[in-house]
């Protein structure tokens, strides 16, 4: 069962693949805000994940981010990301980013629990019209 206080965290290293130039966000080359993002979220999944029943999966449906600082190409880059609050299936993080100098970002994000089998149904049943 998730519950507020779960922590997660991941970490990448700054490089040409998620920089703002080779991503489209920009076209200068530090970690790009679309990059920090998915790194985010990332950590957000894996943090609820062993908590979730079989069958069940996250989708990220909200998220209101500042991207504070600039990190360039080698520098380590990690995301850290609490649960805050548990409304059902819905799942409230506070989130952060860091770089090796210090906070590069910051902010909350919401995923909402999901059956994967009806989920993947409902989608695909857009192709239908």
């Amino acid at each position: 069962m998730v519950a507020t206080g779960i922590k997660g965290r991941q970490e990448t290293t700054v490089t040409q693949a998620n920089v703002a130039s080779n991503v489209g966000s920009g076209t200068v080359r530090v970690f790009a805000t679309p990059s920090m993002i998915a790194l985010i979220e990332k950590a957000a999944v894996l943090s609820i994940e062993a908590y979730l029943e079989p069958g069940q999966s996250s989708v990220g449906t909200r998220i209101d981010v500042s991207h504070l600082a600039a990190t360039p190409e080698g520098m380590k880059v990690w995301a850290e990301t609490e649960v805050t609050e548990v409304d059902r299936r819905k799942v409230t993080f506070k989130v952060a980013a860091y770089d090796e100098r210090g906070l590069i970002g910051e902010g909350t994000h919401e995923r909402f629990i999901i059956d994967i089998d009806k989920f993947v149904a409902k989608a695909e049943a857009k192709k239908q019209f």
